[in-house]
């Protein structure tokens, strides 16, 4: 290489470039890694260079070359190429390597209006310099080069328009712990933002898309999911609207429960007119949906519930799919189609079923979800009545539509809303749930609004994060994680904005969290488990077991400082019913684990002091977050031992946790003979999370005769998920074969961003 050559400084100077200075760094970063070498990077980067290359592209290209050279026989590139992204990164911050002092670093940032002026207000110049002792810089060089890139491109404050960057991961993880604390005693706020810092910036605790960029900054809505219950008015209809706009704009993922509305050809008016039925109003929602793009990135998304006893449901659920006109499809919405024992039944039986509106029907369309015994009297009252408008179809015809769809569109997604009221924390009668949301794993409570100020309407948010099941050595180190994690959402609450009333008096009354789990995969390659064979069912239900006692230990704990939520009268929990005590009896059959935990002590306690969330569990996807920890996806199987997901700045490849040692153990998900020990496991963890769990159907057609899925297969995984108490399923993934590799073990995959951005995952 020209020795001569020149680089162009950000000062537009140009000097001869230092060959020395791009060693030195490079060698930095190659400090203690494994089967890494610093000359092929050299020689890689050396080869794209020209004279007069920018400053700022030398460091890219060097990035690249390691980046590029991430394999399963030298898995420590990505961390070489982190350690140079971090240095760039911290050079572009802060104008060098090393970080300002955090009390420096906030009263800049205040000052420009990147952090909210509160820090500086409820904190002092020394406590910060406290805080600042707590902070540890060299954390950062633990991140993968795929969680560097994600940092950068979604959680770290900066200006998306001239890209300029302002802080480092430190600095995120510290600020979210001051802001989350800040309205603690002052003699336990410092202990606890230390706690809670040490959790986070060790993955130990992984925080969601919204938390991890908006909080410290002026904007202050950090809840995933959004849940927004239609009435069968025009004035409910306009409420959902305008409701749907106010939280698609702040990065909410929005799930719309529709199944009211009247079905088509209903009398309005008297009988003056005939009602127009489902898809205007539909499509309503759907502009409504992408009338605010998400940072500028792309369009909000949601999910759509409505019953399959609904009269118009042969045209709902071919709504997405590809043939037809755009007349009578409404394809930028997903949807959540709902089912309960007697659909089950009729399909079973080979008997029909019977589909009305529900506005022809009364009461049946609310005790659907609040009382499955009245449901089928009516139901079967009303099928007797053959002055009532419906139509007849064979259950075995309803659902095989229904799965056909699910299958050939993947956005088809199951609510058993019978489950989701019987092993439910609510009580069906006084808070009955009636839909999820884009990721099926939040099962709250909703109310219909006359309008956009109504007091009495419900609009169910949930605030998420998980706890990191790699990271743990011992189911005893889940209890002050628990704790931590509780107390810091449960914070959340009091701290964000709420634009709708009826949001704000739905999360003050109830107080709901979603905290679940990531790196599922690699704590059961860990204990030398698997997904398909039954060895991790027991495993998995101590886990859960204890994830689920030590959450609502925290909330009865906090309960005892600050009180119960001023609903927790409309919980089973105040009535002394657990999660151990509505589970469905066939998860007995696969799983002989006894129980582990004190549960009778804590039921006493719980009825003697409350609980200060009426909620505490949901088991989310979390594709972007996992990738920040280094960790698998929430519970998922790893589709392959390196991934490689396509980003906006080129292809990101992220290897699996503990890529050595356990390269053997874990099981990859097209490797699995079928869904059954998948489902097995979700159902055990049903058992005890109290809200739902986005649980995903994964098939490969190669394993069946004519390439093709057979029907028969499709209607057996979904009877067998309701038998085991599966409250959700979320995507039906089919294996299409042109995007894996298994012979070098590498994959590439879509970063699965379908929540609103990443917005409904954590």
């Amino acid at each position: 290489m020209n020795s001569n050559m020149t680089v162009t400084k950000r000062s537009g100077e140009r000097e001869t470039i230092d060959l020395d200075k791009i060693h030195r760094v490079i060698e930095w970063a190659a400090k203690g890694l494994n089967n890494v070498s610093v000359s092929e990077v050299e020689l890689r980067s050396h080869l794209q260079f020209f004279d007069g290359i920018p400053t700022e592209a030398i460091h890219e290209t060097i990035i690249k070359a390691a980046a590029d050279l991430i394999s399963p026989e030298s898995p420590d590139y990505q961390f070489l190429a982190a350690r140079l992204a971090v240095f760039h990164l911290r050079k572009k911050a802060f104008g060098q390597f090393e970080p300002p002092k955090l009390v420096d670093q906030v009263n800049r940032l205040v000052e420009i209006g990147k952090y909210d002026k509160h820090i500086v207000e409820d904190y002092t110049a020394e406590e910060l310099t406290i805080l600042d002792g707590y902070m540890d810089h060299w954390r950062d060089m633990n991140f993968s080069y795929a969680a560097v890139k994600q940092l950068e491109g979604k959680y770290l404050v900066q200006n998306r328009v001239t890209n300029e960057i302002y802080e480092s991961a430190q600095f995120l993880y510290i600020l979210v712990a001051a802001c989350l604390f800040a309205k603690y005693p002052k003699e336990t706020r410092l202990d606890y933002i230390k706690r809670f810092y040490d959790a986070v910036s060790t993955f130990k605790i992984s925080l969601p898309t919204p938390i991890m960029a908006g909080v410290r900054t002026p904007t202050r809505q950090f809840s995933s999911c959004v849940l927004i219950e239609c009435d069968d008015s025009l004035d409910s209809i306009n409420a959902t609207a305008s409701s749907i706009v106010k939280y698609v704009s702040q990065r909410a993922g929005i799930g719309i429960n529709a199944g009211r509305i009247r079905a088509l050809g209903s009398p309005i008016r008297g009988g003056e007119a005939f009602h127009t039925g489902c898809l205007p109003f539909y499509k309503y929602f759907q502009t409504a949906v992408k009338s605010c793009s998400q940072g500028g990135v792309r369009g909000g998304a949601a999910t759509l519930f409505y019953p399959i006893w609904h009269l118009e449901v042969e045209s709902l659920l071919v709504l997405k799919n590809n043939r037809g006109v755009d007349d009578n499809r409404v394809r930028h919405l997903d949807y959540g189609v709902q089912l309960n024992k007697l659909m089950y039944q009729r399909l079973i039986k080979s008997q029909n079923i019977s589909l009305f509106s529900p506005s022809d029907v009364p009461g049946l369309y609310d005790a659907f979800f609040a009382d499955q015994v009245e449901f089928e009297r009516l139901y079967l009252q009303y099928e007797a009545d053959t002055s009532i408008r419906r139509k007849e179809i064979k259950a075995v015809e309803l659902f095989s539509l229904m799965m056909q769809e699910r299958a050939s569109t993947g956005r088809i997604y199951i609510q058993n809303v019978d489950h989701c009221n019987t092993h439910s924390p609510f009580d069906p009668k006084v808070a009955p749930i009636k839909q999820s949301n884009l990721c099926l794993e939040i099962a709250l409570p909703t109310k219909p609004m006359k309008n956009i100020e109504d007091p009495n309407g419900e609009i169910a948010l949930c605030t998420l994060s998980a706890l990191n099941l790699g990271a743990i050595n011992d189911l005893s180190e889940l209890e002050p994680l628990a704790d931590l994690a509780v107390r810091a959402l449960d914070n959340l609450l009091d701290y964000q904005d709420y634009p709708i009333i009826s949001a704000q008096l739905g999360s003050m009354n109830r107080r709901t969290l979603g905290i679940g789990v990531i790196n599922f995969a690699n704590y059961l390659a860990k204990n030398g488990m698997k997904y398909s064979d039954g060895s991790g069912n027991n495993l998995t239900h101590k886990t859960f077991e204890a994830i689920q006692f030590y959450l609502l230990k925290a909330s009865m704990n906090l309960a005892k400082e600050q009180g119960a939520c001023p609903l927790f009268n409309e919980t089973t929990y105040a009535e002394g019913i657990l999660p151990i005590d509505t589970y469905k009896r066939d998860l007995d059959k696969i799983c002989d684990e006894p129980l582990h935990m004190d549960w009778e002590g804590l039921r006493s306690d719980i009825k003697a002091h409350g609980l200060r969330n009426s909620t505490l569990s949901a088991l989310m996807p979390s594709e972007t977050s996992s990738q920040i920890s280094n960790a698998t996806n929430g519970i998922e199987p790893p589709r392959g031992l390196i991934s490689v997901k396509a980003s906006k700045d080129g292809q990101l490849k992220q290897v699996v946790p503990d890529f050595d040692e356990l390269k053997h153990q874990y099981e990859l998900l097209w490797n699995m003979p079928n869904n059954n020990g998948y489902l097995e496991l979700v159902g055990i963890m049903q058992k005890f999370i109290d809200q739902a769990i986005s649980a995903n159907t994964n098939y490969d057609p190669t394993r069946f005769d004519g390439q093709k899925v057979p029907m028969q297969t499709l209607l057996k995984d979904l009877l067998t998920a309701y038998k085991l108490g599966v409250k959700t399923l979320y995507y039906h993934n089919t294996r299409d074969g042109a995007s894996d590799n298994l012979d070098d073990i590498t994959v590439v995959e879509k970063e699965d961003d379908d929540c609103a951005g990443g917005a409904c995952k954590i």
